[in-house]
C-alpha cells in the first residue's frame, strides 16, 4: 500500500473511489443478470408472468412447423386454445399433423404448402391469412449446411439463394404480411427463431451464421419500433435442440428436446425481447463468451472431417 501511495501520491484515494465504483457496478450487473435469469426461466412461468398470447388474436401462425421446434410451437400454441395455421412445404405432412392438432387440442387448424426457398410464394399465403384474427407468428422455418464446409465448397444446388431465402427472406416477408394487422389491433406478438450460431462469426457455417444474424438484428431493430404500439417481436437464440436440423437424437441438459424447449421459451415471451430460450442454454452462453473463435473453428473443421469420412465410408460399402 505504501508503495502505491509513493507512486500515485495524491491521487490513490481517486483510483480507490474509481475501484470501489467499478466493484459495484459489477456486482449490480451480476445481480440484475441473476434476476433477469430467474425470472425469465423460472419466476415467470411458475407465477403466469409471460404474455396471454390468446388475448392479441385467435389464431397463431407457425412456419417450417413438421418437425422439431416449429412442430413443439405448433402444438404448444395449440394446447393454450389458439387455432393453428400450419405453412410448410409438403402437404401430406402439413395433412397429417393438422389432423393430430385438431383431435388432441380442439382446435382449428389451416394448412398452406409453401416452398420456402422460392419468392412468389407470398402473394398467396396473404390471400390465404387475410380474414384471420391473427395474434401470434413464429417464424421458425430455416436451413442449414449438410455438414461443417468451406464456403466455396458447399455442395448443394443453389445453396446460396436458398439458405437467404428460407432463413432472411422468408422473416421478413411474413413479418410484413402480419404486422398491418396487428399494428391496428395494437396488440401481437412475433417470434422469430434466430440461432447462437448468429451472435458471432461461425466458420465452417458462415453463411448460416450470416443468415441467423439478419434475423437477429432484424428482429431487435424491429422491438425497438413497435413495443409502443402494443406490439412484442422477439427473437430465440438457441444451441443445440434434438432436431433434424442440429442433427442431435437424444435429450440431455443442454440438447432439450423441442417441448421442453419451446415450454420454457414460451414463459419468456413478454418478459425477454432476446433469450436463448432454455435455461440451461443461459448458462452455455454465458461461458460461450470467453471462448475465442479460433476455438470455434477448430471444433467445427474436426465436426466437417468427420462427416466426410463417414461420406466416405458410406460411398464405399454401396
Amino acid at each position: 500500500m505504501k508503495m502505491i501511495k509513493h507512486y500515485f501520491g495524491e491521487s490513490c484515494e481517486i483510483l480507490s473511489l474509481i475501484g470501489a465504483l467499478t466493484t459495484g457496478l459489477i456486482a449490480f450487473k451480476v445481480a440484475v443478470g441473476i434476476f433477469r435469469f430467474l425470472n425469465a426461466h423460472f419466476i415467470s412461468g411458475a407465477f403466469g408472468l409471460s404474455a396471454n398470447l390468446k388475448k392479441a388474436g385467435s389464431w397463431a401462425v407457425i412456419t417450417g412447423c413438421t418437425d422439431g421446434i416449429g412442430k413443439a410451437y405448433a402444438e404448444q400454441l395449440a394446447a393454450k386454445g389458439l387455432n393453428v395455421v400450419l405453412i410448410s412445404r409438403t402437404l401430406s405432412k402439413l395433412s397429417e399433423m393438422a389432423k393430430e392438432v385438431e383431435e388432441r387440442f380442439k382446435v382449428k387448424t389451416l394448412v398452406i404448402s409453401a416452398d420456402f426457398t422460392q419468392v412468389d410464394i407470398y402473394d398467396d399465403i396473404k390471400a390465404k391469412l387475410a380474414n384471420l384474427d391473427i395474434g401470434v407468428l413464429v417464424n421458425n422455418v430455416g436451413m442449414s449446411y449438410d455438414h461443417p464446409e468451406y464456403f466455396g465448397e458447399v455442395n448443394q444446388p443453389e445453396f446460396v439463394q436458398n439458405i437467404i431465402h428460407m432463413n432472411c427472406t422468408s422473416v421478413a416477408k411474413m413479418t410484413e404480411i402480419v404486422l398491418p394487422e396487428m399494428t391496428k389491433k395494437g396488440c401481437g406478438y412475433i417470434i422469430n427463431i434466430g440461432s447462437s450460431a448468429g451472435s458471432n462469426p461461425t466458420p465452417f457455417l458462415t453463411i448460416y451464421s450470416a443468415t441467423k444474424a439478419f434475423v437477429d438484428t432484424f428482429s431487435q431493430g424491429l422491438q425497438h419500433e413497435y413495443s409502443s404500439r402494443g406490439i412484442t417481436i422477439q427473437i430465440v437464440v438457441p444451441y443445440f435442440v434434438v432436431s433434424k436440423l442440429s442433427k442431435f437424437r437424444r435429450a440431455s441438459m443442454f440438447v432439450p428436446s423441442p417441448t421442453s424447449f419451446v415450454k420454457n421459451a414460451l414463459n419468456t415471451v413478454g418478459v425477454q425481447p432476446r433469450t436463448t430460450g432454455y435455461w440451461a442454454h443461459e448458462i452455455q452462453d454465458f461461458y460461450m463468451g470467453f471462448i475465442p473463435t479460433y476455438f470455434a473453428k477448430n471444433f467445427l473443421m474436426k465436426a466437417r472431417q468427420q462427416a466426410l469420412k463417414r461420406k466416405a465410408g458410406a460411398s464405399k460399402s454401396q
